[in-house]
């Protein structure tokens, strides 16, 4: 019964390293980073989703009439706006969201970056005793 392991002795890492102050630092902020990097990934997928129906609906006003007033909706309000002039409130409300887009895939990128030095770091004091994968 004693000769049932879930590890191999190999795997086993019973060295007894100790996880000073700064080492909790380090781990508390690649926590912090990957939470953060999880935010930010689920804000652009939202972001995209908005930007593929506002290039769709950019199609759509392109095939009605100048003449035409159509509906916006502008927060929570629908407003009739004459078509031109929809037209270019829809090409500011995209340029909006791609600078907020490119804002956050930069966050995103920073994170991603102070994650893989803190890896590095936790990787090379612990190693398999620490695992940072999701």
């Amino acid at each position: 019964m004693n000769n049932m392991r879930m590890l191999a002795e190999e795997e086993e890492n019973d060295d007894g390293t100790e996880v000073t102050w700064e080492d909790q630092q380090r781990i508390n902020t690649f926590s912090k980073l990957n939470t953060r990097l999880r935010s930010i990934e689920e804000r652009l997928e939202e972001l995209k989703q908005e930007k593929e129906a506002l290039d769709d609906l950019s199609t759509e006003l392109e095939l009605t009439d100048e003449d035409e007033s159509v509906l916006y909706k502008i927060g929570e309000s629908f407003l009739h706006l004459p078509q031109p002039r929809a037209m270019k409130r829809l090409e500011k409300d995209q340029a909006v969201l791609s600078a907020q887009v490119l804002d956050l895939s930069a966050g995103a990128e920073q994170c991603e970056k102070e994650m893989k030095e803190l890896k590095v770091t936790l990787y090379a004091r612990f190693g398999r005793a620490i695992n940072l994968d999701e």
